[in-house]
């Protein structure tokens, strides 16, 4: 599966874009594994390989993560990470107050 399409590419702002807007900023794409609890909202990417969004693993929290990274790791059965092709953008505040 393409984690990312030239329409969420076209969506995406630029990192920093969102900054001031806090739990208000967009999330426009969702990664997830399919065989473990790791989930990605990412809010904003530089164009390159830096994402920054909503992590939610052992903890919840606000970070950078890489396209090289999330693209290569695998699951603890070896799934590869997804792009769920149903998500709609969604602020995090809203994110946040379904976990």
């Amino acid at each position: 599966m393409k984690l990312l399409t030239k329409a969420i590419l076209s969506k995406l702002p630029k990192l920093y874009a969102q900054e001031k807007l806090g739990d208000d900023a967009i999330a426009y794409v969702k990664f997830f594994t399919p065989d473990s609890n790791w989930t990605w909202w990412i809010t904003e990417f530089d164009g390159q390989d830096t994402f920054f969004g909503l992590c939610q693993g052992q903890e919840v929290e606000l970070g950078y993560s890489s396209l090289a990274e999330i693209s290569s790791a695998k699951g603890p059965l070896g799934l590869h990470i997804e792009r769920d092709k149903f998500f709609k953008p969604t602020t995090l505040r809203e994110i946040k107050a379904k976990l």
